[in-house]
């Protein structure tokens, strides 16, 4: 794959920035729970004791965790509306957060609901929770339902998910579809609200069809039809640098995928034992119309089988997702800061960004720069510097701070910055150019850390 595209020349003026419709999702979202609260006060007359007051806040709460069961669903459907506008990572945080309302939300339904039968009827929780469950209409599946949530719930905390490796995490994530798929029907069952209530009910059927069509169509019909279409397969696999290798996916017609340089793609490899995880990875190289290349570091199962792969192996893609692109500058002086892999989208986007470039690469020693020969190609080419920051010879890491980025970058604030590595690399250099004078608007990075 070459390394510079001859034809690549920066537009006159400005670039245009488009605007992002995240404000707009959000507040559709948000109009959607209050509408499900006023669906609960139009049903509701006059509420009378400790025994009703238990059983409301029960409901609403039900309410609502059915609601961001939906949203949780539409979330991980991967629209392109949402995927590329807004932001894979900023859509992943908004799934991590409606799954954390929706745990506390399912608690707080399964406690206030039982809490108010058991007043009503002057039992204890547990006689109420075997009624419940075992005489009920749906509940049995609604509870098989429930546990499933917990166990999503419980995979997805922080602190189980780094003890864990992705693909476990991936197979039990998946089992959300199955969990709301068997616990719905106990909300059209014995939810007041939609029972003799035939626009209520229409309306909560056509929400969950609508998440589940989103689905449907963008995780499979969609993918089946890029896949068909563009025959992806293994052409080469090259090492890069320690442990860092690059893989060229050869298809046709790629350039009909719209795909930009700092955009990635899910894959699965079809070979090796790699084809039941998709794994996210960047596009390493501004996409050819019958080439792709992704960079790869071996960090788990999935990636360290990446060396294996043969040519010739079968590759299902789907995307491109993310908007760390160039629609995101705001001028014409950008400053690509990368370290480890996190150098891949970076290398697509130092190639082809308009404007006057520079980039920064961090990584521990000479012999990590993945990618290096072929960033000093393109430096030369288009007049463009990149700075290493190395460690020293006794391995003390050079510090990058509001000063040092100042100091060696004049005019810092006029630039946007592109920002990609490690989480904790990732914040430390956030805080660093912020309080050296960078707005907010020009620092674009997307990070997957929930």
């Amino acid at each position: 794959m070459t390394t510079v595209d001859e034809r690549l020349a920066a537009p006159p003026g400005s670039p245009a920035v488009r605007r992002s419709p995240a404000g707009l999702v959000l507040a559709v979202l948000w109009t959607g729970a209050a509408a499900v609260v006023a669906l609960w006060w139009a049903d509701t007359g006059t509420v009378v004791g400790t025994a009703g007051w238990l059983t409301g806040a029960g409901r609403i709460a039900g309410l609502l965790c059915g609601y961001a069961c939906a949203v949780l669903v539409g979330l991980m459907a991967r629209v392109p509306l949402l995927e590329v506008r807004i932001g894979s990572d900023r859509v992943a945080r908004w799934h991590a957060m409606a799954g954390r309302y929706t745990i506390c939300l399912l608690i707080a339904h399964i406690v206030l609901i039982l809490a108010g039968y058991a007043v009503q009827d002057r039992a204890s929780l547990w006689h109420e929770a075997v009624t419940v469950v075992l005489d009920y209409p749906e509940m049995l599946k609604a509870t098989a339902g429930t546990v499933i949530l917990f166990a999503v719930g419980v995979t997805s905390a922080r602190a189980v998910r780094r003890r864990t490796g992705y693909e476990f995490w991936y197979y039990v994530h998946l089992l959300t579809y199955a969990a709301v798929f068997i616990a719905f029907g106990h909300q059209v069952a014995l939810g007041d609200e939609f029972n003799g209530k035939p626009a209520a009910t229409a309306a909560w059927y056509a929400l969950y069809l609508g998440a589940a069509a989103l689905v449907l169509w963008f995780r499979v019909l969609a993918p089946v039809r890029l896949n068909r279409r563009h025959r992806l397969r293994v052409e080469s696999v090259h090492k890069e640098a320690p442990g860092v290798y690059s893989v060229v996916v050869r298809g046709r017609h790629l350039d009909e995928l719209g795909a930009r340089p700092g955009q990635f793609f899910r894959w699965r490899f079809l070979g090796e034992g790699m084809g039941w995880t998709s794994t996210p990875y960047s596009l390493s190289a501004p996409p050819r119309p019958d080439l792709l290349r992704i960079t790869v570091k071996a960090l788990g199962d999935h990636s360290a089988a990446v060396p294996l792969l043969r040519p010739g192996t079968r590759v299902w893609a789907e995307g491109p997702y993310g908007s760390l692109t160039a629609d995101r500058a705001t001028g014409q002086r950008s400053l690509l800061i990368a370290a480890g892999v996190g150098i891949t989208p970076l290398r697509a986007l130092f190639e082809t960004l308009p404007g006057e470039v520079t980039l920064l690469y961090r990584a521990r020693c000479a012999e990590d720069l993945a990618l290096g020969g072929e960033l000093e190609a393109i430096a030369r080419w288009r007049g463009a510097q990149v700075r290493y920051a190395l460690n020293g010879p006794r391995g003390e890491r050079p510090g990058i701070t509001a000063q040092s980025l100042s100091a060696t970058f004049p005019g810092l604030a006029g630039h946007d910055v592109y920002l990609c590595g490690p989480h904790g690399f990732a914040q430390d250099v956030y805080g660093a150019l912020r309080a050296a004078g960078v707005p907010g608007c020009r620092i674009h990075h997307e990070s997957f850390e929930l």
